[in-house]
């Protein structure tokens, strides 16, 4: 007797990796059993492209391995979308592209012994102490930008934020902006795009940080823990 076996693909946008819908990596399997949700099923049209399962990131290798779909704990991914709801509403041309959602713990071992040469409240500017556990290490924080909902060659084009993602550094501090704009370190277009992105976050719920214009928190690390479960 011969077995056929029906095979389904998705394509990234980003031309990035064909993921086989019946082979799902360990790690998804274990953010579902935790209750977190593929945010694309919540809102197909959030754009992703985890910067952790590539090298285009500040450790410069993959730091996720099979994780390529971005999970988030229901409650978040609802403000996620509501937020994509409210972008497209008044920028219909844009969309969300997130670049980081649930990390586990392991992952963020990683993160956190990439950075050995910074002192350790340094460190934490950028990464959280997996000791204590990020808010995304509980499925409630995400790292984003907006970008255009066709750019060249077809692709969705991040809009341009005055520094890449990841960036350690003033020039991402949202605390630092108006110095940062009177000093041409920053130009207004570029604070403008990402006004454009805390305001389209905060209109789902969702609060933003001091040092990276990217990453935004559902809850607070304290509500977060009382309410989750780290996913390890």
């Amino acid at each position: 007797m011969r077995f056929f076996v029906l095979l389904l693909f998705a394509l990234s946008p980003f031309g990035g990796t064909l993921v086989c819908s019946f082979a799902q990596p360990k790690v998804e399997q274990a953010m579902l059993k935790q209750g977190l949700v593929d945010v694309q099923k919540v809102d197909p049209t959030i754009l992703v492209d985890l910067k952790y399962s590539t090298t285009g990131n500040f450790v410069g290798k993959d730091v996720y391995g099979d994780l390529t779909r971005a999970y988030m704990q229901p409650m978040a991914a609802k403000k996620l979308a509501d937020a994509s709801k409210y972008l497209q509403a008044h920028h219909p041309t844009l969309r969300l592209l997130v670049y980081d959602a649930a990390r586990p713990r392991s992952a963020q071992w990683n993160l956190w012994n990439a950075l050995p040469d910074l002192p350790e409240h340094e460190r934490q500017k950028y990464v959280a102490d997996p000791r204590k556990g990020s808010i995304h290490n509980y499925g409630c924080a995400v790292d984003l930008t907006v970008a255009t909902k066709e750019g060249r060659n077809g692709t969705p084009e991040p809009l341009d934020m005055g520094t890449k993602y990841d960036f350690f550094g003033e020039l991402a501090y949202p605390s630092r902006e108006n110095e940062l704009l009177k000093s041409g370190k920053l130009t207004q277009q570029q604070i403008d795009n990402r006004q454009i992105l805390r305001t389209a976050m905060r209109q789902g719920g969702f609060s933003s940080i001091e040092f990276e214009w990217w990453h935004f928190n559902a809850l607070s690390r304290e509500k977060a823990k009382m309410a989750f479960r780290i996913v390890d």
